[in-house]
């Protein structure tokens, strides 16, 4: 067994032992585990690179930014009104609001090519609905969670532009962008499906029941009273619209800048939609924001934001220790060796990507160890075009969800204010249908749409 594997198994024990024994917080357990994986790999010289690399990562900051500006837009009137709107719609139907959560999400997903990101612009209007409708709080941050890490697999995410790369360099003038592209939809159809088949039985779990007719608010006067609320999930679409409809526009003007732009989408918009959320108040709302309230907003918001902020932060530092080692590239050689079948290889793959997901960014993985997977799992007789499309479902997907990073889960925990255990106990239910589905597809037991043999 390569000292690569021990390295992951002393992060295990690291996190059990002071999460479960010393029963401290998930960050803080996430620190230590990089203190001892920086002493037992002598990689003390490299802290410095390790902790600005991650202070890098455009991940944290919109994390921060979305659930600071949830706080905030909580102190208007305009996210009433969104919620009034949806419920108006959906609140007669079982779990209507977490439905809107689904469809919504999986095609924000394919703007803004984000999980964490999805999470914060698609639930801050969705989570507080659900909730509204009858949803415990730690099934709606999975719902809205598990729903918007379809950012991470429907195109344009920036992970599937590498996993082609790493297709055509395996196979060049074998398969086309467009024929990709393709693929992944039809593989997302089945995800979606997934999701909307686990949140249809979550419902009648918790008995999430469609509201009273005397509840649910009449569209005719939820409209006539919160129109302007519409304006602000626009707001929050159209740069995301323009972005990928006209990314060749970008690109050909501003160049590599065209990266940072999307980048700066994300930190730009929360202020934009906590301003916009602000004017399109009402009267009696805005009489009442006074800057002396709205420090006392930021500062209870910090609270909240600090230790998810700090838990990916610190896992950041951990990624990097691992992607400078290698371990992934010595993992993949590692199984390349034990010549396992192909059936084997599709229930241990995606499992190995669910446990490298808990501390390895999902890019990370499909760059460093993509071409191993689909090098293995082809010569084991699987497709290769279906193994390279299902990179960003085992790898980028999970890694959002997996605890104990789990940054799509802590979004949606941040603005849901769920509780820790619940949510991540609920969240394995999730991880467990995604798995599973993920073993199908790759099995090729169901009709894949888009897939060239």
């Amino acid at each position: 067994m390569p000292v690569e594997i021990l390295y992951l198994l002393a992060i295990f024990a690291v996190m059990i032992l002071f999460f479960s024994v010393f029963k401290r917080p998930l960050y803080e357990c996430m620190l230590i585990a990089f203190i001892v994986l920086v002493a037992i790999t002598g990689t003390w010289s490299n802290v410095g690179s390790y902790i600005v690399d991650a202070l890098q990562e455009p991940t944290l900051y919109v994390i921060f930014a979305f659930i600071l500006s949830a706080e905030l837009l909580s102190k208007t009137s305009i996210i009433d009104d969104c919620i009034a709107i949806i419920l108006s719609i959906f609140g007669r139907f079982r779990g209507g609001a977490g439905f809107v959560a689904v469809i919504g999400s999986a095609y924000m997903g394919s703007l803004s090519g984000s999980g964490p990101g999805n999470v914060a612009t698609t639930g801050v209007f969705t989570i507080p609905a659900m909730i509204r409708s009858g949803f415990p709080p730690h099934l709606a941050a999975n719902v809205e969670a598990h729903a918007s890490t379809m950012g991470n697999m429907i195109p344009p995410a920036g992970m599937i532009g590498i996993a082609f790369a790493i297709l055509d360099g395996l196979y060049p003038n074998t398969y086309t962008l467009p024929q990709y592209w393709v693929l992944l939809w039809g593989i997302a159809i089945w995800f979606i499906a997934q999701r909307i088949i686990t949140l249809y039985a979550m419902c009648r779990y918790y008995k999430v029941e469609p509201m009273q007719k005397v509840d649910i608010p009449s569209f005719r006067e939820s409209v006539k009273h919160g129109w302007k609320a519409v304006f602000l999930p626009i707001i929050v679409f159209v740069p995301f619209i323009l972005t990928s409809k006209f990314a060749s526009f970008f690109e050909a003007r501003l160049g590599a800048g065209a990266k940072s732009l999307n980048n700066s989408l994300l930190l730009i918009i929360p202020a934009l939609i906590v301003v916009c959320g602000w004017m399109l108040s009402n009267k009696k709302t805005k009489s009442q924001i006074s800057f002396k309230g709205v420090y006392d907003s930021i500062t209870k918001g910090m609270l909240k934001v600090v230790p998810t902020a700090a838990l990916v932060l610190f896992a950041y530092f951990v990624a990097n220790v691992l992607e400078g080692l290698n371990v992934e590239k010595a993992i993949g050689a590692y199984f390349a060796e034990l010549n396992m079948s192909r059936v084997a290889l599709c229930f241990l793959i995606p499992l190995l990507c669910a446990v490298l997901g808990m501390f390895l960014p999902g890019s990370s993985q499909v760059k460093i160890f993509g071409g191993i997977i689909i090098t293995i799992m082809a010569t084991a007789g699987s497709n290769p075009m279906l193994v390279a499309g299902m990179l960003p479902c085992i790898c980028g997907a999970m890694h959002g969800v997996t605890p104990p990073y789990c940054a799509c889960v802590y979004t949606g925990m941040g603005i849901a204010q769920s509780q820790l255990k619940p949510t991540l106990l609920n969240c394995a239910i999730w991880i467990a249908g995604h798995y599973l589905l993920s073993v199908l597809v790759l099995l090729e037991v169901l009709p894949i749409w888009g897939l060239i043999r």
